[in-house]
């Protein structure tokens, strides 16, 4: 029997986490190159992933490419100050109420697999996802490194499943921000939205059909799994 294939995003989908992440993004920059980083609003970079918005103040602030192991070097500082943060405000990368269960549900049950196709750099994701003790054994995780894209992370995220499984009856992208919906919906993908603030209208403006407040409902996540659609296009266009 063919498997449903689950992607989720990582930070506002599965953990409480974007804030600090963020935070703790632009004060490593202002650490390392001793200048204010632009800003943290996401939407203003051509495309929402931890490499494509690096290079981009790279060669805005800079002129130039990056340099050869300038990026490493980089999320060495990021990841011990999230580490840092992690201990000092663990409350800042809360679990997303049910996320933990509905993760190991699904790796036990046979008619599922799990991916992870996160804008984030590896490591930091590993971090968070070790935080609220989601397991990464069986998980076909796929990051930003080396990749402009969300739509080249969610690709290399159904290669890696696929590598295992051959082929899947349904795969399933859920993600919590415009951008995930924008992708998905550029892909003709399935989508289901999280959003755990609630303002669920933010993902159905830009045309998903379903949307989750958090996944404390396990039931409620697998018919919204299963019944899962690509957004429907509308006239604006932005950034992925």
């Amino acid at each position: 029997m063919k498997k449903t294939l689950i992607i989720f995003d990582i930070d506002g989908t599965l953990v409480f986490s974007n804030k600090v992440d963020s935070q703790c993004f632009a004060e490593t920059y202002d650490k390392v190159y001793g200048r204010p980083f632009p800003s943290i609003d996401w939407r203003r970079y051509p495309h929402v992933t931890d490499h494509a918005i690096f290079h981009s103040v790279i060669r805005e602030q800079f002129g130039r490419p990056c340099e050869p192991g300038e990026i490493e070097a980089f999320q060495n500082h990021f990841v011990e100050l999230l580490e840092q943060k992690r201990k000092e405000q663990p409350e800042g990368f809360r679990e997303v109420p049910g996320a933990r269960e509905t993760v190991l549900r699904l790796l036990g049950h046979p008619d599922y697999a799990v991916g992870i196709g996160t804008g984030g750099w590896h490591r930091p994701a590993c971090l968070k996802l070790n935080h609220v003790n989601i397991p990464l054994e069986n998980i076909y995780l796929s990051a930003a490194d080396g990749k402009e894209t969300r739509k080249a992370i969610i690709e290399e995220a159904v290669h890696f499943s696929k590598q295992k499984h051959r082929s899947f009856e349904r795969i399933v992208y859920v993600g919590d921000a415009v951008w995930d919906v924008r992708t998905t919906r550029n892909m003709s993908m399935n989508f289901v939205g999280i959003r755990k603030d609630g303002d669920v209208d933010v993902l159905r403006r830009e045309g998903a059909a379903v949307v989750l407040e958090d996944f404390s409902d396990h039931d409620a996540f697998l018919r919204a799994v299963q019944t899962a659609v690509p957004p429907k296009k509308n006239q604006e266009r932005g950034t992925i």
